[in-house]
Order: C-alpha cells, then structure tokens, then sequence
C-alpha cells in the first residue's frame, strides 16, 4: 500500500497542467494568498476523500481472497487501464495545438474561495480515485498505516507547498524560474502526460493482476 500511496502521490502532485495552473495563480493579484488558498482547497480534498473511504471501510481493510478484497483489486486494476488508454490517447494527440482555459485569463479577478476551489476542480481525479482503492488496504489500528496517509498527503501536494515557498521567500526569482518552467511544460506537456499515465498505469495494473491471480 504505502509503495502504491506515493507512486500515485508523486503522479498527482506533478501534473502539468495542475502545474502550470498554480504557477499562474501566484504571479495573479494576491498570488501568494490565492495560492495558499488553492493547496488548503486541495489538501482537504484529499483529506475528504481518504476520509469517506475510512469510513466506509470502518479501517478494516477486506481479507486477502476474498469477494471485497478481489473487487478492490479489480477497480486498480480497471483505473491502470484507463490511465494506459488515457496516455495512449494523450500520444496520438503529441504536437497538436492547445486552448487555454478561460479561467486563467481571470485570475487576478478570482475570489480566494474560487481559489479554493480550482484546487477541488483541478484534482486528477482518476488519480485520486485510484488512492481510494488503495486507502481500502489501511487499518486504523497502525500507525504506520496512518503514517503512509500522511505521507500520500504530503507527497501529493509537496510540490504546490514548495513552489508557494519559493514565491514567498524570493519573489523575483520565483517568477523568473516559474516563467521557464511554464515555457517548458508548453512544449512538453503532452509527453509528460504520456509517460505519467503509461507509467503509472501500468503499475497499477500489473501489481493488481499480480495479487489478483497470486
């Protein structure tokens, strides 16, 4: 579970378009506070989620073997195949141009409750969804399953808490390093899309199968 956690953790929290996203968010009127906004929004997003799936669990993760157990597996394993379908579908459009939303053009106009609320909007949510069927795995009697929770959370919104430090302690060089990055990520967005979704994919997959058939 906790090998899952961060791999689909460190997939959420590097999304391009995510990326890109609050980058603009920062250099916005108010940056830094719509961007505080946006990961407290984001944060408690994951949070939610990780907390209907405990409960509805009741943190008694199924049998290994059993009817529960094989579905939850089969839910991994249908969300790797999507997320493969997903960047097989991301590689044939490689190249083609893209239409910024019309969100990012009103950015210093948005409200921080907006703000917060791109952080909702803007969650991978078949990402997110295949967290979920992991979170299914966890006891709420180990603490090291509750230490993996914290550390999904960590991960998956480390790189937002990183770049909201950097604009907060060095503005200037923030926008200027945030400018470049923004720049690449346009060139490379789509491949950075194909090798997330592959990669990610697969893993969800084969190690679901993997358990499925063992």
């Amino acid at each position: 579970m906790v090998l899952d956690l961060v791999i689909i953790g460190l997939a959420i929290t590097l999304m391009p378009l995510t990326a890109v996203a609050f980058m603009l968010i920062l250099g916005a009127q108010r940056g830094l506070w719509k961007g505080l906004a946006f990961i407290l929004g984001w944060t408690a997003c994951l949070v939610a989620v990780i907390a209907v799936t405990m409960l509805l669990t009741g943190g008694k993760p199924p049998r290994p073997h059993t009817a529960p157990s094989t579905a939850v597996l089969v839910v991994k394993a249908l969300l790797g195949a999507f997320l493969i379908w997903v960047g097989l579908r991301q590689r044939h459009r490689v190249g083609r141009p893209r239409k910024q939303p019309g969100w990012m053009a009103r950015l210093d106009h948005l409200s921080l409750w907006a703000a917060a609320g791109l952080g909702v909007f803007l969650q991978p949510w078949s990402l997110v969804a295949a967290a979920a069927a992991t979170v299914v795995q966890a006891k709420l009697s180990t603490a090291g399953d509750w230490l993996a929770l914290i550390v999904f959370c960590l991960v998956a919104t480390s790189s937002y808490l990183a770049m909201e430090l950097y604009a907060a302690f060095a503005p200037a060089a923030a926008a200027a390093r945030f400018d470049q990055i923004h720049k690449w990520v346009d060139t490379h967005q789509d491949q950075a899309i194909v090798v997330g979704a592959l990669v990610v994919g697969a893993w969800l997959l084969g190690d679901s199968l993997f358990l499925i058939v063992s």
